[in-house]
């Protein structure tokens, strides 16, 4: 029986492992990448450069002399220079590591193999693969290389020297081939190599059609009536009440929500003051609808201390001191008055000094 240790020492090993392979996996598709949007931008140096010529302004000499400019190094090199942004460390790389392939398709391959992508990433430095295959020898994917996954996913590594084929299937669908559908869809058409699933009517988890009666199982919130067909569950006619007393119950397909009452009510059936059960503390009901009740208005006063007056808000009101008073101690006390300043007393009482001149 294996120690502690030695079991430890293999699950490490098996762990770099797996991760050694998913690491190697990524850099083959990141090859791949790398490698295509430096033929694209290949193709499109060509388009850019194709009015030029070598700068000197008589074309017709500089070709006669210095060749054609179309087919010059000169185009090839200021092609090369523009592939990659100085920050890609992997397209320069690429770029530098293959040098020598440019110049071997640009001035003996081109003709017969006008295809750069397919020359140089496939056949030539074997990074990229044809669409619907995958793996270090480009096997076919899942589903056969013409429609991976039969047209209802993505092959895993497709088009790259990396990847397992497998089909990561589009939302609907599900299955090693992508040809099953997921709850809540329904095969419209299927047979050994198409399937077309489509979405079930929102009450079913599923189903074998379009409608509510083609249900074969009703979602959450939802009920199957006498016929078989699901139908929403009102969770507002629950008893008892799923909301809080200060909530009010929305129904919605297949769910319900609850929502705060107006904060002029005590319990309400819907939004607005007019839907109240009854009316808060502060409010009274005027014709149906909750309104604010005017404490300062009522027969008894309702601010008794001496020196108050009673101002009215929402649902309550505050009692404050009158003009001409203030609180000290909780009492309306009058406002002193100000003390003169002995200065300006002494002023007042001493009269202007007069100089004759």
């Amino acid at each position: 029986m294996l120690s502690f240790r030695q079991l430890l020492w293999l699950f490490f090993n098996l762990a770099f492992i797996l991760l050694s392979q998913c690491t190697h996996a990524k850099d083959l598709k990141s090859s791949c990448h790398t490698c295509k949007q430096i033929a694209d931008n290949f193709i499109k140096g060509l388009d850019q450069t194709k009015k030029q010529n070598f700068g000197g302004g008589n074309t017709a000499w500089e070709e006669r002399a210095l060749s054609k400019y179309e087919t010059s190094e000169i185009r090839l090199v200021e092609i090369l220079e523009n592939l990659c942004e100085s920050s890609s460390f992997d397209c320069n790389h690429m770029v530098e590591e293959h040098e020598d392939h440019f110049e071997t398709w640009w001035f003996k391959r081109q003709k017969k193999h006008p295809d750069l992508y397919k020359w140089f990433c496939i056949d030539t430095i074997n990074v990229c693969c044809l669409k619907g295959t995958f793996g270090p020898d480009c096997n076919a994917c899942v589903g056969g290389s013409e429609r991976p996954c039969h047209g209802n996913g993505v092959c895993d590594g497709d088009g790259t020297r990396g990847g397992n084929g497998r089909c990561n299937c589009d939302h609907g669908y599900k299955g090693e081939f992508c040809l099953d559908c997921i709850d809540g869809y329904f095969n419209e058409i299927r047979n050994d190599t198409f399937s077309l699933c489509t979405e079930c009517h929102s009450s079913c988890k599923t189903c074998t059609g379009l409608t509510n009666e083609d249900c074969e199982k009703c979602k959450t919130g939802w009920g199957e009536d006498d016929e078989g067909a699901c139908l929403d569950v009102n969770e507002c006619l629950n008893d008892p009440p799923l909301c809080k007393e200060d909530q009010y119950c929305l129904n919605t397909d297949g769910s319900f929500s609850c929502k705060g009452c107006d904060k002029v009510c005590s319990g309400c059936t819907e939004a607005g003051p007019d839907k109240c059960q009854s009316c808060a503390p502060g409010y009274q009901d005027t014709e149906g609808t909750c309104t604010d009740v005017n404490e300062c208005e009522q027969p008894d006063a309702v601010c008794t201390a001496g020196n108050q007056e009673c101002v009215n808000n929402k649902g309550s009101y505050i009692c404050i001191c009158a003009s001409g008073y203030e609180e000290q101690e909780g009492v309306c006390v009058t406002i002193p008055e100000p003390e003169e300043n002995e200065e300006d007393a002494d002023t007042v009482k001493r009269p202007e000094e007069h100089v004759d001149l």
